[in-house]
């Protein structure tokens, strides 16, 4: 058991590695990774289910300290998951978003202080009944959830466990977040306001282009959302900007005017640039 579990884990973090190597979270990437932990997860469950432990005190490591560094990293991924994906749009949203998560962290540690102390503390007094399975105590506040568990694969506290790793986690995480989003809002005031000298309709087929290749908050945005930020930022008022998409896309030739013009003058800078 020892060897499959570390052997396994190595594997995973090794497979994970390849995909995260930015704070910034795709909602792509982070699909790919979850997917990647619930196989090595299938994995083990199948190894244990054909193994079985030798002695108690196995069975009370893997489910203790071994399962839940596995199950908290599928919670962690997860959870980034969602919060990316339903991320709203705006500085002040943001915050008030990313505050609502953090509470929801608190509240998971308040609801579960006392065996969260017992597990922060290294207790192992009650460890015959949490981490050994079918030895369900009623009394020792058992969630819903876990009736509905796979009760030859879980035990009546390993997952809150692999919940107490995941929050440090996620809580570093939404911090930073938060941070990253305060710094922000400071560089945006002490910026100089730039405004956009080209032709609306330059910025309208920009900002399509951009909205249709998911570039701001991975596409979980209107594009009405992503024509208002525009117009605040370039000083500019891009009035009907539906009304002129549909001018562009019924264009017989030369839909992408701007965009190809961009390309064109990108490329030429770039070939003088290498002859000097």
């Amino acid at each position: 058991m020892e060897k499959f579990f570390s052997d396994s884990l190595i594997k995973l973090e090794e497979a994970i590695h390849e995909f995260d190597f930015e704070s910034d979270y795709s909602i792509q990437r982070l699909e790919v990774i979850i997917d990647t932990i619930v196989k090595d997860l299938a994995s083990l469950k199948e190894f244990v289910s054909n193994k079985g432990f030798i002695s108690m005190e196995q069975e009370i490591r893997f489910f203790k300290y071994q399962k839940p560094l596995i199950v908290a990293k599928l919670i962690y991924y997860n959870t980034i998951y969602k919060i990316e994906a339903r991320k709203p749009y705006g500085t002040e949203s943001i915050k008030k978003y990313l505050n609502k998560e953090l509470k929801k962290l608190k509240r998971f540690l308040n609801d579960n202080l006392d065996f969260y102390k017992y597990y922060r503390s290294n207790n192992s007094f009650l460890d015959h009944k949490y981490f050994v399975r079918g030895n369900l105590d009623i009394q020792l506040c058992i969630d819903t959830g876990y009736f509905q568990s796979d009760v030859t694969f879980s035990t009546s506290h390993d997952y809150k466990v692999a919940k107490i790793i995941a929050n440090d986690l996620i809580q570093v995480y939404i911090e930073d977040q938060l941070y990253r989003n305060t710094e922000h809002e400071k560089l945006a005031k002490d910026l100089p306001r730039l405004n956009w000298t080209g032709n609306k309709a330059s910025l309208i087929e920009l900002i399509y282009a951009l909205h249709y290749q998911r570039a701001f908050d991975n596409g979980n945005n209107d594009i009405r959302e992503v024509a208002q930020y525009f117009e605040s930022v370039f000083g500019i008022d891009l009035g009907n900007f539906y009304q002129t998409y549909l001018e562009l896309r019924n264009r017989k030739m030369n839909r992408t005017k701007f965009l190809d013009a961009l390309r064109e003058e990108l490329i030429r800078r770039m070939d003088e640039q290498d002859e000097k």
